[in-house]
């Protein structure tokens, strides 16, 4: 159980990720006016950024749960290097499944949507480790433009126009559930920039270091045509950002 290697190769060097730089989840941070104390679970936690900086600059405790067994040591070794491993705590495991304990004050779910099938799903999800009254953060992308044809959808990581709404009807979706949006901090194309283009200098990197690899042609061709296609397609239609739900 892992990601695949084509994933872990291009995020490599990345401590978030998602088109989000560590200002902006400082932002969030302080949008959400953490309290010494609050208990976080975070599902498809990563590299455990937010979770250890949050720890450090809030005083939270928490859990995260990621399917990486690398993120999983990075989030770990990270922990340690801000002095934060005794209050957070880095699972190798499904999220899709997981429940906490207890229930948290805050829990998460940042940019995998997938875990739950989508966003209904996910949102359920997260509900059962939620105690009354707490938070629920959604990160998940959203069409900046319409999307004129089938290629575009495809260039966004999309099957269907239909996989992702516009910013409005994504904060509608949210009420349908029975959900307030309470805060949101949503990517811009500066951040994007600093998230794609560090993949492709990881795989480039990693390309000139391993030619012989059997991933070596499906990630030269990667290499080739992602930063056209993401300026082209991705940069000028896609959006993303982390929404702060409570429950109605």
């Amino acid at each position: 159980m892992d990601l695949p290697r084509s994933i872990v190769i291009s995020e490599h060097s990345h401590r978030i990720h998602n088109p989000f730089t560590s200002e902006k989840l400082a932002t969030l941070g302080q949008a959400l006016r953490l309290e010494p104390g609050t208990r976080m679970l975070d599902l498809a936690s990563g590299s455990g950024e937010m979770l250890c900086t949050w720890a450090r600059d809030h005083g939270i405790t928490g859990i995260g749960v990621d399917i990486s067994t690398v993120f999983v040591d990075k989030a770990r070794a990270r922990a340690a290097e801000l002095g934060v491993a005794e209050r957070v705590v880095f699972v190798h495991g499904d999220a899709s499944g997981y429940v906490a304990e207890e229930p948290v004050d805050l829990v998460s779910c940042v940019g995998a949507t997938w875990i739950g099938g989508g966003v209904p799903g996910t949102v359920e999800l997260l509900r059962k480790s939620l105690r009354p009254g707490g938070m629920m953060l959604i990160g998940e992308p959203y069409w900046r433009l319409e999307p004129p044809d089938q290629r575009t959808v495809e260039a966004c990581h999309a099957r269907s126009k239909e996989e992702f709404l516009p910013l409005a009807g994504l904060i509608e979706l949210f009420g349908g559930l029975g959900y307030d949006v309470v805060e949101m901090v949503l990517a811009d194309q500066d951040s994007w920039d600093r998230y794609r283009a560090a993949q492709w200098l990881n795989i480039r990197r990693w390309l000139d270091r391993h030619p012989e690899d059997e991933l070596a042609a499906e990630l030269r061709s990667e290499l080739s045509t992602a930063p056209a296609r993401y300026a082209r397609y991705e940069r000028e239609y896609l959006g993303w950002g982390v929404f702060a739900l409570m429950p109605r």
